[in-house]
This record gives structure tokens, sequence and C-alpha cells, in this order.
């Protein structure tokens, strides 16, 4: 004991014991190294993990986010031509207030000849038959089959889907009918004289109360009118994504809404009422 203390006051005076302190310090020092060199991969790889999840959850939230807003904006896009229809005739419509939910699209129906698609919501989410679905562009559908945990939709391109529209440039009434390509609907039974451009907007009319009004359905590609025929040819492009979208937007309009509807029959109608009728 006392050759300790003995050994440590002339250290302190003296500094006997450097010499000895710089070599145990370059003998230890690559042991140092190699401890924190076995550690330094589990401390970044537990920050690049924690980094990555960090900004996939804030991108999932930035996705959603933008669905919404954009399913939004749609309908913006109609606002200036119902002003002036509403102006022009002094009538003003009721508002509509829409509710939203985010689903996800987990399979898609491989028959060439339908259109179909299931997400991941159902019963439990308060999904009921008839329910529209759209996408941040545009609708895209209706829901035809609801289980607890999953729900089918029939997309406005099926053969079998009619959906009310109205020119949104001058508030023209129509029939989009779905023809089984993924890019091309139908509108049969108008008039050789209607007054209807390549590059109009088809929007919802809200008939029948199954498709909120005012949002866009498709945009006119092709008029072709025929002497010997009463009706023009018209074809046009859904605005909706429907082969390239992961995320849907379910859309409540009231709060009776959740009710089951009639869905519509898997047959092509012949006449635009019985077409009206399917769709509402």
């Amino acid at each position: 004991m006392l050759l300790s203390i003995v050994i440590m006051t002339m250290d302190h005076r003296w500094h006997y014991l450097d010499t000895i302190r710089s070599t145990l310090s370059l003998v230890i020092y690559p042991l140092q190294t190699l401890v924190d060199l076995s550690t330094a991969p589990l401390r970044s790889a537990s920050e690049n993990l924690s980094s990555r999840a960090t900004l996939l959850k804030e991108v999932e939230e930035l996705r959603t986010r933008q669905t919404l807003l954009n399913a939004q904006l749609q309908r913006l896009v109609t606002l200036e031509a119902e002003n002036r229809r509403l102006r022009k005739l002094l009538h003003s419509s009721r508002e509509t207030v829409e509710e939203t939910q985010v689903a996800e699209i987990v399979a898609v129906d491989l028959d060439p000849f339908s259109r179909q698609i299931v997400i991941n919501k159902g019963t439990r989410d308060n999904v009921f038959l008839g329910q529209p679905l759209l996408d941040a562009n545009g609708v895209m559908g209706q829901i035809i089959h609801t289980g607890p945990f999953s729900s089918t939709a029939l997309l406005i391109t099926d053969p079998s889907h009619a959906t009310p529209v109205q020119v949104n440039r001058n508030g023209l009434r129509a029939i989009a009918m779905g023809t089984g390509a993924s890019n091309r609907l139908d509108l049969p039974f108008i008039p050789n004289n209607a007054d209807i451009r390549t590059g109009d907007v088809l929007v919802t009319s809200g008939l029948g109360g199954r498709f909120p009004p005012g949002h866009p359905v498709a945009t006119i590609t092709r008029i072709q009118n025929e002497p010997s025929r009463p009706y023009a040819w018209v074809e046009a492009t859904p605005t909706a994504h429907l082969d390239g979208i992961r995320e849907v937007l379910l859309v409540w309009t009231s709060p009776e809404q959740g009710t089951p509807l009639d869905v519509p029959p898997h047959d092509s109608p012949s006449d635009p009422q019985t077409a009206t009728e399917q769709s509402q």
C-alpha cells in the first residue's frame, strides 16, 4: 500500500510512468479499433432501418393526402361551366357533402371481357352495394359485392356498366357505356345534330343518386356522323387510371348511404331508359 502511494507520488511529480502509459495505449489502440469496427455496421444498419421506415411512412402519408386532395379538386374543373348555367337559369343546386376513404386494390379480374377489381375494404368499413369508387383523376366504378374484409367493384369500362353523364361544357346528358376495353367508353343514342365536340369533358350528372355529381368520367375522343343512322358514333376515354393505380377512394355522400342497393345486372341495356335504370 505504501509502495503504491510512493509510486503515484513520484509519477505525479516526475512523470516516471509516462513511457509505460504510452506503450500500453499503443497496445490497446488496435483492440479498441477492432471493437469499434465490429459495432459500426450494427449502428449504421439500425440508423438506416429507422430512416427508411420513417421515409416510407412519410411517403405513404403524402400519397394518401395527395389522393384525397386530387379527388376534392376534381369538382373544381366543373365549377366555371356550372356557374354559367346556374346564373342563366337563376337556379341554385343543392350542395353535396362527400366523405371518402382510401382503399387498396388487392386483385384484378383476369377475364378479358370483364372489368372487375377487389379492394381491401368491406362491410366492417361500412362499404355498401352500389357505392361509388373513384381515383385521383375520375370515376372508376361501383361496388357490386361486399364481404367483411374485402369488396368487388365493377369498373365503368365493363360491358355491363352504364354511367349517367353530362357534357361539362353545356350540360348535355348522355349514357357512357362500358365496352370491355380499358381505355374506351361508348355514348349511344347521341343525335347527329347534338352539340358535342372532341375534347369535351364528361362528368357525372348525379341522376339516380348513385354517383355524386360533378366528377370527371371521360373525355370525348371520337365523333362519327353517318347520315344513314339516327345517332352519331361517339367514343370517350376514361379519365381515371383504371389499369395503373393501386389506391382508390370510396365515397359516401349522405349518412343514409350504407344500406345495400340493387346491383345492376350483367346484361347490356338495349335502350337509354334501361341503361339509366341500371346505373342508378
